[in-house]
């Protein structure tokens, strides 16, 4: 008595099919499950077992085999249950599952034979529905986000009984339609800040572009408070961003709205005494990190000096690459990791240098410079915009006039998008901060004038090769903001005067 079913897992942030092979031979009554099963996947034994004595039918008393293939990949999780007691009950024919290859069966059972939701459902669809698989079966409070993959019949069960009784045709569930995308809500907007306009400027010019920022002053300046607040200015996602934040957050299981595909941008921000794992990832199975979480959106590193220094220089691969890749003993994996760097600092332990008409700095120059070298140079040059955020004086802070709001700055950066959009239609590239040097000398060609003022600031501030396309990229973001079609002085002007800390704080 053999039966054949289909069940999926995740690895990394990628779904794959499983197939759930179950034997049942006279001998005494064992039940086995092989095929590099972890912990939870061999305790499924008892779950199934108590789930099939509890929802009407009988557990066969002789000796059963489960395979889970293909047998060299690691399989994690408590999602097989339901295709491991289908199969049970299909092998010792109580059940019969017409075209088994069409549908993909994922749940985890409890002991009374009740389906609890798993985590990472989303890929698990899309990896069925990339197999030519048209039916999915999965727990009620998963079938909405399991209907938001075009094309894929849901089948929603509550329980093992239900389950059973849809393949002996006793019940048939009600269909399951996506529901509408959550609408954005943002409790943050940028006419709470007073002041601050280079800076509102230069958050502008980060979120038309992608460009990573770094925000520079001292306590109290309000650095953080403007950095929550990139998330309202920056465009909303398109359908495929949308799914890409989801399918993550789907497996992290931080879906609140089961179902329902996120639009808002992932606003990230972990506290400074994070690992290198939990910032790239990690793991014997790598999971994905936390610069894996803000994909799509904004990674916030506030009191950046305060991470450990290899914390920081492992950003430096995926701020490049827009991707960080694992290797393990078992699976090589690669995560997304395009987002938004943004992080805060101060100019010395104290946080008062240079601003000695507010405190006087207690610091000495040994520990500034010691302060200062946990951020390299090269990590500092992939950081495009760098601002200073001085502190906010008394009359412009109770000023009664409200600030621009951040749905009037999302319009121009929408406008710059659109710009973008067009320009990079047929290539890879979707925003400037993305170009390589191909597109930097194809679209961010200079005039005479541009070029012997970036020729001066390059040999006086000592940039490198890095920093210099940096500028060229920001310079072409902030010509898109002016509408204009070629990069002019005055725009080289502004995006030199956001490397201008280079060798202030470099140094």
């Amino acid at each position: 008595m053999f039966a054949k079913l289909y069940s999926a897992s995740v690895l990394g942030i990628d779904g794959f099919l499983v197939e759930v092979e179950v034997d049942i031979s006279n001998g005494l009554p064992v039940f086995d499950i092989v095929g590099l099963p972890d912990s939870a996947v061999r305790e499924a034994r008892e779950r199934v077992r108590a789930a099939v004595k509890n929802s009407g039918t009988n557990f066969p008393l002789q000796r059963i085999t489960t395979n889970l293939a293909p047998a060299d990949v690691k399989k994690e999780g408590s999602g097989f249950d339901l295709a491991i007691a289908i199969g049970v009950l299909t092998a010792s024919g109580q059940c019969k599952v017409e075209s088994p290859e069409q549908i993909v069966l994922v749940g985890e059972l409890a002991l009374d034979g009740t389906l609890r939701p798993l985590s990472g459902v989303l890929p698990m669809v899309m990896a069925a529905k990339e197999q030519g698989i048209k039916q999915v079966m999965l727990p009620l409070p998963n079938a909405c986000e399991g209907a938001l993959v075009e094309g894929m019949e849901v089948i929603p069960v509550r329980s093992l009984q239900e389950a059973v009784q849809y393949f002996r045709h006793e019940w048939t569930s009600d269909p399951i339609e996506s529901t509408s995308p959550a609408e954005e809500s943002f409790s943050l907007d940028f006419s709470d800040v007073q002041g601050q306009h280079h800076v509102k400027r230069a958050m502008e010019v980060a979120a038309a572009g992608s460009h990573n920022l770094l925000l520079i002053g001292p306590p109290g300046s309000g650095k953080t408070m403007l950095a929550r607040r990139i998330p309202t200015i920056l465009p909303r996602m398109s359908l495929q961003e949308s799914l890409e934040v989801t399918k993550i957050c789907s497996i992290a299981g931080l879906t609140t709205q089961r179902g329902r595909l996120i639009t808002q941008r992932p606003f990230r921000s972990p506290h400074h005494t994070i690992s290198q794992a939990g910032l790239v990832g990690g793991g014997s199975v790598p999971k994905p990190g936390e610069v894996s979480l803000a994909h799509r959106g904004v990674l916030f590193l506030d009191e950046m000096l305060e991470f450990s220094k290899n914390a920081l220089e492992v950003l430096r691969q995926p701020l490049e690459d827009r991707e960080v890749t694992l290797g393990r003993a078992r699976a090589v994996l690669t995560f997304p990791a395009d987002f938004v760097l943004v992080g805060s600092m101060n100019p010395c332990p104290c946080g008062f240098f240079g601003y000695e008409e507010d405190r006087p700095c207690t610091c000495t120059p040994l520990q500034i410079k010691r302060y200062r070298s946990k951020i390299s140079g090269p990590l500092l040059d992939r950081i495009d915009i760098h601002i200073e955020v001085p502190r906010v004086d008394y009359k412009t802070l109770t000023t009664s006039a409200l600030s621009e709001p951040s749905a009037a700055v999302r319009e121009r950066v929408n406008r710059a998008r659109a710009i973008q959009s067009e320009r990079f239609a047929d290539q890879e590239v979707i925003c400037n901060a993305n170009m390589r040097s191909s597109e930097i000398r194809k679209y961010c060609k200079l005039d005479s004038d541009s070029q012997e003022l970036l020729k001066q600031s390059f040999d006086s501030l000592g940039l490198s090769a890095r920093a210099h396309d940096r500028i060229l990229k920001v310079a072409r973001t902030i010509a898109d903001l002016a509408g204009e079609e070629n990069i002019r002085a005055a725009h080289i002007a502004e995006a030199i005067q956001y490397r201008s800390l280079d060798r202030k704080f470099a140094e």
